[in-house]
This record gives structure tokens, C-alpha cells and sequence, in this order.
């Protein structure tokens, strides 16, 4: 046995190899191009420590930011039909339901309802996932809603929602289209309740949820440089001929033409949610009178 060649050698090679750093240990900004650590960013919140970007969240990565020491209770969605119309294009509609389901978190659909302490008051929250086929909102999400909206109306808790979807499931047709109908009347039966229902408006949040639940909160909330709109504006440009104002369908933009109530930073998202609660919930008692008025 030559030492050199089989231990020497190795030896020598272990001492003098460059090592690989992993990708998963830094990310670029798509905003700045900035290099971000991945530790860092994800201390951050997702949010660009450069430029301030906000990159787009999974909800799992959301709620623990917003509860009390982030503390909170998932609930399942209801059981739905997985796949009502056998659907086929490129692949079966259940195909991609399961690769979906496979890469979620937490959640069988694009939508994920959980509860607890927020300011020392039990919240309900629904939060809708991008990463499930681009948040679309089928029959689970529908029913998700709904679920949200009754646990709201029992636990006399306040309703917010975090928007983020590219529209209806297609893939379900008029069964998906039908979910308009439903969550505007899961969320009036919250206002009838006289209980708050905040939306919280994230890119990107477009088509039938844009056009139903998202823009029927009693206070709009919206992340910086959200999309947000029905079609997108590229869609609107190539209809109208006509180039569009800078920042179109952005939140500032929005903000600015009375859509939108205020564009929060998502570090001032818990605070901002708390204080509002407090609002509408907490009556207000004018000393000089000794009556209760209410906020709404």
C-alpha cells in the first residue's frame, strides 16, 4: 500500500478543497439585486434589509409575528370535492392538487385560518398562500372562509384576512366563480355580528378575490408596493392602448386615489392590527357624559 497516494494525498487535498456554500444561505433582492443572508432576511421578516422590498411570505412564516408570543391554533379546512369537474389540460387537476399539497405548509389549499391572543384579545385569521397555485381561490377556499367567518361570529372575535391570489381556480369553473357569492356573504354575516373584518391587501391580490372578500373590509390595509387590482396592468395597457401612471394598481398608488386606508410596514402589522381591534371593539366612554359610544 502506497501512504502516500492513500493517505497523504487525501489528506493534503481535504486541506487545500474549496468549500461549496450552500445556495439556501443567501438570496438576491428582486427589487435591489442586493445579496441578502438568508438568516438575516428571515430575522427581517422577508423584508430587504437594502431597499426595504417586501417579499412575498408564506403564512406559516406569517403568524407567528402576529399572535401573542407567537402563540395560535391551526384550523383544518372543511373536506371538499378534490377534483368536482375531472379536469385535464397539460395534467389532471388532482395531479396538481397533490404536487401542490406535497409543497405546502401547514395547509391542504391556498388558504390557511388559525386563532389566538392578539393584543390579549382571540383573533381569527385567514391567510391566503400565493405558493398554492399562484392563491386561487377554488371550492376549499371558499369553504376556508366561510369556516373563518362563522368561528369569528361564535367566538365574538374579530375577522382579518391576508390577501394574496392571481383570482379563481379555473380549473373548477362556475363552482369557483360561485365562491364570490359565498365569502361576501360569510363576511356580511360578520358585519351583521358587529364584529371588525380587516383586510390585509398583499402581493399580489387580484381577480375574483380582489372582486369579492378582499375589498369588503371595514379597514383596508396594504403592504408596501403591493399589487393590487381585478386584471393585472399589463392586461389593462394592452386593452386600452394607453400607457399607464407610474406605480399603477401599486398600493402607494392606491393610497393615494382613496382605495386603499393605509400602506403599513409589515414590522407595524401586529401593532397597527391591535390598535385597530381596540377601536372597533372597546367602546368609548366620554367622561363629561358617562355614555358609550361606539367607534363604528
Amino acid at each position: 500500500m502506497n501512504w502516500l497516494t492513500n493517505f497523504v494525498r487525501p489528506k493534503l487535498r481535504a486541506l487545500v478543497a474549496r468549500k461549496e456554500t450552500p445556495e439556501t444561505l443567501w438570496l438576491k433582492c428582486p427589487k435591489c439585486e442586493q445579496m441578502l443572508f438568508m438568516r438575516d432576511w428571515e430575522a427581517n421578516q422577508e423584508v430587504c434589509s437594502h431597499c426595504d422590498h417586501h417579499m412575498r411570505q408564506q403564512p406559516l412564516k406569517r403568524l407567528p409575528h402576529l399572535f401573542d408570543e407567537g402563540r395560535y391554533e391551526l384550523h383544518p379546512l372543511p373536506r371538499v370535492t378534490a377534483d368536482p369537474l375531472k379536469f385535464r389540460d397539460t395534467k389532471r387537476y388532482d395531479a396538481r392538487l397533490k404536487e401542490a399539497q406535497s409543497k405546502a405548509q401547514g395547509t391542504t389549499d391556498a388558504l390557511l385560518v388559525a386563532s389566538g391572543p392578539m393584543g390579549g384579545r382571540i383573533a381569527i385569521v385567514a391567510l391566503l398562500d400565493f405558493g398554492f397555485m399562484g392563491g386561487s381561490m377554488g371550492t376549499a377556499v371558499g369553504e376556508g372562509l366561510v369556516m373563518a367567518a362563522d368561528l369569528a361570529v361564535v367566538r365574538k372575535a374579530p375577522l382579518i384576512v391576508f390577501s394574496a391570489s392571481g383570482g379563481a381556480r379555473m380549473q373548477e369553473g362556475i363552482l369557483s366563480l360561485m365562491q364570490l357569492t359565498r365569502t361576501t356573504i360569510a363576511v356580511r354575516k360578520v358585519k351583521e355580528a358587529g364584529l371588525p373584518y380587516v383586510v390585509v391587501l398583499t402581493d399580489p391580490t387580484t381577480g375574483g378575490v380582489s372582486a369579492s372578500f378582499a375589498m369588503l373590509g371595514d379597514v383596508h390595509i396594504a403592504e408596501p408596493d403591493a399589487i393590487i387590482g381585478f386584471a393585472g396592468p399589463r392586461v389593462i395597457q394592452d386593452t386600452i392602448r394607453q400607457e399607464l401612471p407610474a406605480g399603477f394598481q401599486r398600493s402607494e398608488y392606491l393610497l393615494e386615489h382613496g382605495m386603499v386606508d393605509a400602506v403599513v410596514h409589515r414590522h407595524e402589522l401586529r401593532e397597527t392590527l391591535i390598535r385597530l381591534t381596540s377601536l372597533f371593539m372597546d367602546p368609548v366612554v366620554p367622561e363629561d357624559r358617562g355614555l358609550a359610544v361606539a367607534v363604528r
